[in-house]
């Protein structure tokens, strides 16, 4: 559902700006509260695995593919403040590297792409789960719900916008119907890959996902044959020196298998155009789109500059992706991890020097 340039006047593409710098700037406070020593690396991760699986499309429709947007799995699996960042620096690296995504439209990108789905996926999530059993089970059940939802709300939201600032003029029923039409199909495999995602990483990790804090079951410890709750001074070492190591793990392997995915598997993706773009060239939407200012990168459309070999050309491509996401991700949310220590550092000096 990347939106390009000349889709949305200029106008309508500003406010979309506005509404995005916004929503990023809430979120850079809100994510203060979510990130930790332990999360704040993962962040880096939750965005290039998204990165990662977006250039997987998968067929949905006769000629139609789509691929994963993202933003449910990342709110379930770092928060939504934090969520609505992955999204965004996900789109910022698409737009400016691989010319995937109008620059002009990259408001519109981040508020359809990432801050609605984040919006519409977390409130389905957090809602289940208050009628749901506190259970691992619920977690991904919400999941895969809210992921599903998303993907039509998101495309319901272009609609709205196209409805504002469109350069082409097409009937609005119409574009509504295809756009949620095929996206309520393409949010089906949203569905499954974010329930599959956070089911796996529960399976492992459950304290490491946002969405199902709290239902980490207690230490126990087996005193003569029986199986009780550790003392909290037991569980806490025990439990703080798992983390670590386990962190660790959960980061390598994130990291590989969303090498593996780029570099290989992307190669097998379906050729046929995503959601957005079968809607746009069967209704005419695309009539004034225009290039893409970094249409001569050397990374434009997800292949290197003057490496004939496709495999090999998408491949690499793919894995530098990873590589520049993955890094500028795991910056940024340090830094904003950072700034909450160094404000509650104050915060506690303050309370000290009164």
């Amino acid at each position: 559902m990347h939106v390009p340039d000349g889709f949305i006047n200029a106008p309508v593409s500003v406010a979309a700006g506005v509404v995005a710098a916004a929503a990023v700037a809430v979120s850079l406070r809100g994510a203060r509260r979510e990130l930790d020593e332990r999360t704040a690396p993962l962040a880096g991760l939750v965005a290039a695995f998204i990165f990662a699986v977006q250039m997987l499309n998968f067929p949905v429709a006769a000629g139609t593919s789509g691929h994963l947007l993202g933003g449910a799995l990342a709110a379930i699996l770092v928060g939504p403040y934090t969520g609505v960042l992955c999204v965004s620096v996900v789109l910022l690296m698409q737009g400016i590297l691989f010319a995937d995504g109008g620059l002009t439209a990259l408001g519109v990108n981040v508020t359809v792409m990432g801050v609605v789905t984040v919006i519409v996926a977390y409130a389905i999530f957090r809602g289940l789960l208050k009628v749901l059993p506190p259970t691992r089970r619920s977690v991904t059940a919400a999941a895969f719900t809210g992921a599903l939802l998303s993907v039509p709300a998101a495309a319901a939201a272009f609609t709205a916008v196209y409805a504002v600032g469109g350069t082409t003029d097409v009937p609005i029923g119409k574009v509504f119907t295809a756009m949620v039409g095929v996206h309520v199909l393409i949010g089906i495999g949203e569905a499954a890959i974010t329930a599959a995602t956070v089911g796996a990483v529960i399976a492992v990790r459950p304290d490491l996902v946002h969405g199902a804090r709290g239902l980490t079951s207690p230490l126990k410890l087996r005193v003569g044959g029986v199986l009780v709750d550790a003392p909290a001074a037991a569980a806490a070492p025990a439990g703080a020196a798992a983390g670590a190591g386990s962190t660790k793990k959960v980061w390598v392997t994130g990291l590989v298998t969303a090498l593996v995915l780029a570099g290989f598997v992307s190669f097998y993706a379906s050729a046929s155009p995503d959601g957005l773009e079968k809607v746009a060239a069967d209704k005419g939407i695309d009539e004034k789109v225009e290039e893409h200012a970094a249409a001569n990168s050397p990374l434009a459309d997800y292949s290197v500059k003057d490496v004939d070999d496709a495999r090999l050309s998408g491949g690499l491509a793919g894995i530098i992706g990873v590589g520049v996401t993955v890094a500028a991700g795991t910056a940024i949310f340090w830094s904003v991890r950072r700034r909450r220590t160094d404000d509650l550092t104050a915060a506690s000096t303050s309370v000290s020097a009164g």
